[in-house]
């Protein structure tokens, strides 16, 4: 890895500018909406979307991507001709390739072939190049690679995701939950709900939780084939999955930011569940929603439908974390979900019904 020249004045002129160029991107952008999903008034259970999607790249990665940039813009990893690459399966690289734009930097993303053509495209768009590799378990040696071949800086998200993000506050997402929550009529959430991606999202929230000594526990939602719930249950970080079939969120490994220890309950959710859910949320709220959102949607039911069993009332908050357009030719598309075996019709049905509980 390139360090920046701390001696060479130019380069600290840089990456000073650079700094402030990412921070004023921040505070152009408005916090995210947080909707409210209707659910029946006599349960006392209050649901909320907070919609990531709003973001200028389109998805909950923008925040990561910026606090992954000006880390390594205060660490000296980034300089003024460092070429920037990330190991991705889209979302993270979209947003990152829109701040390397913004910083004239070049971007490749290298990420799995299966990746969606609407996020390849996006990535395009903002000027990063994409290598794609056809074993998912390979990207992070390529990224690797990469940044050697070049002398470039492998950002990382999966390790520094966790440390990147400053979690006691600071407008990061938890801090923008509680304060959004503040006067709805359950303002602190009984729990929180949000998909295993980096494990960043996670140990943010769950450690802004217990620094502000809020009784709100915390649920992270992982799909299947992804190694983190079945982790979670043995206690053994070690673990290798075949990885999941839901983009965004779910590893073939436990990735270094998943921080197990600040985690409440973690839920495992078919694929066909997630894509149900998807299509739910669309026909409930007319918001086209991604998979991962669907994930996220499908493990709050199972928690609000728990506290209505126990007699509990209380409000559930959970991500939009990106919008459905990036997904019309995969999840969105009923051929697709044919050619490849995924009924979502018994899944769709039982959401159907929850609200007629």
């Amino acid at each position: 890895m390139k360090y920046v020249d701390r001696h060479d004045p130019e380069a600290r002129a840089w990456v000073a500018e650079a700094i402030r160029t990412v921070e004023a991107d921040a505070n152009r952008s408005c916090d995210t909406h947080l909707h409210v999903f209707p659910l029946p008034s006599q349960w006392g259970i209050d649901l909320y979307l907070k919609d990531e999607s709003v973001h200028p790249t389109g998805s909950l990665k923008h925040r990561l991507a910026r606090s992954l940039f000006l880390y390594g813009l205060a660490n000296g990893w980034i300089g003024p001709e460092t070429t920037v690459i990330e190991a991705s399966s889209g979302s993270t690289a979209v947003s990152e390739a829109y701040f390397s734009r913004m910083l004239g930097l070049p971007f490749i993303a290298v990420m799995p072939a299966s990746t969606s053509p609407e996020k390849i495209g996006l990535i395009e768009f903002y000027g990063g190049k994409c290598q794609l590799v056809d074993n998912p378990r390979a990207i992070y040696e390529e990224s690797r690679r990469l940044a050697q071949e070049t002398g470039g800086h492998f950002m990382d998200q999966f390790t520094y995701a966790e440390r990147a993000t400053d979690w006691r506050g600071n407008n990061n997402i938890a801090e923008s939950i509680f304060q959004q929550m503040s006067l709805e009529r359950h303002p602190e959430p009984s729990w929180i709900v949000v998909g295993a991606g980096t494990g960043g999202t996670s140990a943010t929230i769950g450690r802004y939780i217990r620094y502000r000594r809020h009784s709100t526990r915390l649920a992270v939602v992982d799909p299947e084939g992804s190694a983190f719930y079945p982790a979670w249950v043995a206690g053994d970080s070690h673990m290798i999955a075949s990885g999941s079939g839901i983009e965004g969120i779910g590893r073939p490994r436990v990735e270094p930011s998943f921080l197990p220890s600040v985690i409440d309950r973690m839920i495992q959710v078919p694929d066909a569940t997630s894509i149900a859910a998807m299509r739910w949320v669309r026909e409930i709220t007319g918001r086209h929603v991604g998979g991962s959102t669907g994930t996220n949607v499908a493990a709050a039911v199972q928690i609000i439908k728990s506290m209505r069993e126990n007699g509990k009332q209380g409000s559930v908050v959970t991500l939009i974390c990106d919008g459905g357009e990036r997904y019309r030719g995969t999840y969105d598309d009923d051929d697709w979900l044919a050619e490849r075996g995924v009924d979502i019709q018994p899944a769709l049905a039982e959401l159907r019904a929850f609200l007629r509980i």
